[in-house]
């Protein structure tokens, strides 16, 4: 297949350059976004009657055959092709002679390949988007299932208060829910149309880029031609985003390894996500979980990658930038094969109540409510708060809990304490006294939860 670039040198470079210059093996993943393109550009083209109509049209029905052989598997992508433009031109001149070479006609690789991407990573996100609400969804489910169970909430994976398993999972929700909101900001920014800007200069034909904008379903063409073609603002702006949605899974993730642990037991994992061990016959390790925390790195070398590659690069297109592809599409199936295993795993996630109320009775994790019972009775809060410390340090020398202080021993350190005490200090009793907004509370979890099923549309 003959260059797009032979006429300057005559196209023949060492076997040695060719392969490490083509792209083919990697960008042919956006051969529909490519065709789709093309078919817009040579549409415009007939419009401002820069080509005759019907070769417009012979043009776009080309591009079409193009894309059915290659959906039907009667066209396979030439491995020795340059690049996916490179191929799909190649075969429509193949096919219709002189008239495929007037395909790019006011036109540059340059500008297609930032079409492409863009097309590509829209395509992307909406699938990304999809995955993101099936998630949210089983996380409403079970956060559904899971309002009266108490357990330890952590500081410095220390216990510290105790909160209900719905309202730790529908925290990890306010959070996907961000990564859905920027996935559409993101999307926003990056829906300005490249293609016309040709190299870095524009052309010389009278070309409409408003006209194949719109058609591509953009908001507006890009207004410089040497940004056009040189911006990968959105590129490093959605693996920021992957970045930070595999930073949610990964936290997710860690949590779900150390629940399930013999030391937690606070969860059980199915054994369809989880394997065992060559050699020790007891174990049940969760390796899927401990997967997506790993490719959580992958996807941060894919976003310093591609920042590295862009920090020294003058205007407008350099070679360099080829590199962008393989990080992106590497991250954003990363991200989409993550969210594919994450989200049946935490479906068939088995809490475990009576363990994490058994570790929730330990720890001294209603200590803040001792506190506040004797700042309710008119006692300042610091000076309530040294009082309840002492009494921590009393219980650990006595090996005893708050609960099985007697009420002699409460009253030595200070007179306010009454018989009520101990149902202010129950562990469901400091989980229902929580009212503030966004709590822990019963009616806080109640709101969240139909504050969720109205985002997913669901019945509350």
């Amino acid at each position: 297949m003959e260059k797009l670039w032979a006429g300057r040198t005559d196209g023949a470079i060492s076997a040695a350059a060719e392969s490490f210059n083509a792209s083919i093996s990697f960008d042919q993943k956006m051969i529909r976004q490519d065709i789709t393109g093309s078919m817009a550009h040579a549409a415009m083209l007939a419009a401002q009657g820069i080509i005759a109509p019907a070769e417009g049209d012979a043009i776009i029905a080309g591009l079409e055959g193009i894309l059915s052989d290659l959906e039907s598997g009667a066209l396979t992508v030439d491995p020795k092709a340059e690049d996916v433009h490179s191929f799909v031109e190649g075969v429509l001149t193949e096919r219709l002679g002189d008239l495929g070479r007037k395909l790019h006609t006011a036109r540059s690789r340059n500008d297609q390949v930032a079409l492409d991407v863009r097309l590509y990573l829209r395509d992307e996100d909406e699938k990304l988007k999809d995955q993101l609400l099936s998630l949210l969804k089983t996380v409403y489910e079970k956060a559904s299932e899971t309002r009266d169970f108490v357990m330890p909430g952590y500081t410095h994976l220390q216990r510290a208060q105790p909160v209900t398993f719905a309202h730790h999972l529908l925290a990890y929700a306010q959070m996907f829910k961000r990564d859905l909101s920027w996935l559409s900001d993101a999307g926003k920014r990056m829906n300005i149309c490249p293609l016309g800007a040709c190299a870095l200069a524009g052309t010389t034909f009278d070309t409409d880029r408003f006209f194949t904008a719109e058609k591509l379903g953009f908001d507006a063409p890009a207004a410089n031609s040497l940004d056009a073609v040189s911006d990968r603002d959105f590129v490093v702006e959605h693996l920021a985003l992957f970045s930070q949605m595999m930073m949610h899974l990964s936290r997710f993730c860690e949590e779900i390894v150390l629940w399930s642990s013999w030391e937690f037991g606070f969860v059980t994992l199915s054994d369809a996500f989880t394997t065992g061990s060559s050699i020790m016959p007891q174990k049940k390790n969760p390796d899927m979980a401990e997967l997506i925390r790993g490719k959580t790195g992958r996807v941060y070398g894919d976003l310093m990658g591609i920042l590295t590659t862009l920090k020294g690069l003058p205007l407008a297109y350099n070679k360099d930038m080829q590199e962008d592809k393989e990080a992106l599409f590497d991250a954003a199936e990363t991200v989409g094969a993550c969210l594919t295993v994450f989200t049946p795993m935490l479906a068939t996630l088995t809490p475990k109540p009576e363990a994490m109320k058994k570790a929730a009775g330990k720890g001294f994790i209603n200590a803040t409510d001792l506190a506040d019972y004797l700042t309710k009775k008119g006692v300042p809060f610091r000076s309530a708060y040294k009082i309840t410390g002492q009494i921590v340090t009393h219980c650990i020398e006595k090996g005893i809990t708050l609960e099985e202080m007697p009420l002699t021993d409460y009253k030595t350190f200070s007179p306010l304490f009454e018989e009520d005490l101990y149902t202010e200090i129950d562990l469901l009793t400091c989980v229902k006294k929580r009212v503030s907004y966004g709590s822990t509370g019963p009616d806080s979890v109640k709101t969240q939860l139909a504050d969720l099923a109205s985002f997913l549309g669901l019945p509350s």
